[in-house]
């Protein structure tokens, strides 16, 4: 990558923004960091990246907002949606608000910068589903109302609808990050 390239990452979760950091850093990008909607509005008035890697989840704001007000900025740019929670609704969303491409977490440097490369669609991609296990999906839920409860074990079985223990149990076979 050319050694002017200026990212803009916009992620709410500290530890995974400094990875990601370093890691185009080392590709050669100069790299900016915001964790909101206000964030990425400070660093465009005063920066003009050309590309950009937008969570879609931003504690209670939604990454579509930034990606809608950096494509405003400039239509240009090349805005990367990343994402745990991907939704065949909010991928369209993000696309129509102006995101180059949108990716499902785990997702890593060299995803983020081949889904750059690939600006256009693809007509021969295949139109098979990628199957999810059950496994896969319930593991999604879980870790989706734990954020939502802040991490709260007892909340977050309430809300599930199962006994404490049993969340405890789930949570002890897979690390939660």
């Amino acid at each position: 990558m050319a050694n002017d390239s200026l990212l803009l990452i916009v992620e709410d979760d500290e530890a995974f923004a400094r990875t990601l950091r370093r890691s185009f850093e080392r590709r050669g990008y100069r790299v900016l960091l915001a964790d909101s909607l206000e964030g990425v509005s400070s660093v465009i008035a005063a920066h003009r990246p050309s590309h950009a890697v937008v969570d879609l989840k931003l504690g209670a704001q939604s990454g579509l907002a930034c990606v809608q007000a950096l494509h405003a900025h400039d239509p240009a740019m090349l805005i990367v949606v990343l994402t745990g929670f991907a939704s065949i609704a909010t991928a369209v969303e993000a696309i129509k608000l102006g995101a180059t491409n949108y990716l499902a977490k785990p997702s890593n440097t060299d995803d983020i910068e081949a889904a750059f490369a690939r600006s256009g669609g693809d007509p021969d991609a295949p139109l098979a589903p990628r199957p999810t296990s059950i496994k896969t999906l319930e593991w999604e839920h879980i870790h989706e109302v734990l954020k939502d409860s802040d991490f709260n074990i007892s909340e977050a079985a309430r809300r599930l609808g199962m006994h404490r223990r049993t969340l405890a149990r789930k949570l002890a076979k897979r690390q939660v990050g």
